[in-house]
């Protein structure tokens, strides 16, 4: 890549605080909604989002949900400390970490954690019999630490930390989180726990939005993408490939592939995080119709610009579909560190629906390879016409082709 073809002030804008929407609206599919078709910019409301999508298309969500990630606890001196529980350790799958009783550790980052030394920190959670919760700040790792968790009692770890654990909303809304948040910053077909970001782009949907899918033949799919902290991380190169780009683990069934297959090339992402799913599923065909024996538990930043570009969704599909056969497996998992620049050609994603993103983003990336330059004018467009912007802004649906 050039890098100086590859400036980030290019993908920057000015995003005045009071276009932040620091909360939601009252209902989710009130939100506005800016269909972006083909060059022509049309202003809607989400709830009719259903009369711009084609007949018989497959529209794919992911059902990850977030979980309430952010522990604060205090030493004897007073410090507060807060832990911000990013994926599992030891046990290191998401299900069994989620399932242990007793006992569990944790890949964290730690706020103040210059104030935690090696003392274990202790809390309280309170009921008809109180738990004994306790902390301990075991190695440093390159992003954070592995912090151990214990607790004296038969409830699960995801039952704990609902107990104790706050919903980690996003930081720059600049205020703590509320009841309200656990509902709201949830989208409502959540259903795998992991995630420590909502896949924003979801919230806007109702069940009654979804019951209309039904009467335009539009069929639901679903993948799984545990949103981690990184989805905030700024690009603070001047080069937006010197970035660093975090990695997600994805879930995906192979009965969603199967779909995939006989709804080409009619599949719509709903936002950036099925997007980066999608696309990697099938730079991991690719790497499976080269090599049947390839390592595909994980794509790296730059794979998908290196390995062959010649080879169709159809074909690449289908060889992660035999190798699933092969292998005996009804889902796949892997994990993406995918980074999507103005250079990317989409293989699978054909439509997206998405909110409004930060200045200098690697998810303003990822929109302007999908829509070129055009960013400019639709973001030019939803700020002088009073669109929300952000995780609990409105909406956008994003149609380049026919």
């Amino acid at each position: 890549m050039n890098n100086n073809l590859s400036k980030i002030s290019d993908f920057s804008y000015d995003l005045p605080d009071e276009k932040i929407a620091k909360h939601p609206l009252p209902n989710r599919d009130e939100s506005k909604l800016l269909i972006w078709k083909q060059g022509e910019i049309i202003d809607e409301t989400f709830s009719n989002c259903i009369k711009y999508l084609p007949q018989n298309s497959l529209v794919i969500f992911n059902d990850t949900r977030v979980i309430h990630a952010r522990i604060i606890l205090t030493k004897s001196t007073g410090a507060r400390i807060e832990i911000l529980c990013l994926e599992p350790f030891e046990p290191h799958n998401y299900e069994q970490s989620f399932a242990q009783i007793g006992k569990c550790s944790w890949k964290c980052v730690v706020g103040n954690a210059k104030k935690w030394k090696n003392e274990p920190l202790q809390a309280v959670i309170q009921g008809n019999n109180d738990i004994h919760f306790l902390a301990r700040k075991e190695n440093q790792t390159d992003d954070g630490f592995i912090v151990s968790f214990e607790w004296d009692s038969n409830h699960t770890f995801s039952e704990i930390l609902e107990q104790i654990g706050k919903i980690p909303i996003p930081p720059y809304l600049n205020r703590e989180s509320e009841a309200s948040d656990n509902d709201r910053y949830q989208t409502v077909y959540a259903e795998h726990n992991g995630s420590v970001a909502a896949p924003t782009a979801g919230l806007h949907f109702t069940p009654n939005v979804l019951e209309k899918f039904k009467t335009q033949n539009l069929t639901i799919g679903k993948v799984t993408l545990h949103v981690g902290a990184g989805t905030f991380k700024p690009v603070k190169t001047e080069s937006y490939t010197d970035h660093v780009m975090h990695q997600e683990l994805c879930i995906v069934q192979k009965s969603l592939i199967d779909k995939i297959i006989n709804h080409l090339p009619y599949i719509t992402a709903v936002g950036t995080t099925s997007v980066r799913t999608l696309e990697s599923l099938y730079w991991n065909g690719v790497k499976l119709a080269t090599n049947p024996t390839a390592d595909i538990n994980h794509l790296s930043q730059w794979e998908a610009y290196e390995l062959p570009q010649n080879i169709s969704v159809k074909d690449a599909l289908q060889a992660i579909v035999n190798y699933m056969e092969i292998n005996h497996l009804n889902e796949l998992q892997y994990y993406t560190q995918i980074m999507i620049t103005p250079s990317y050609t989409f293989k699978i994603v054909r439509s997206m629906f998405t909110n409004f993103h930060q200045p200098q983003s690697t998810l303003l990336l990822l929109i302007s390879a999908f829509v070129g330059d055009n960013w400019k004018t639709i973001y030019k467009h939803a700020l002088e016409h009073d669109y929300r912007f952000l995780s609990y802004g409105d909406s956008s649906l994003l149609l380049p082709n026919e």
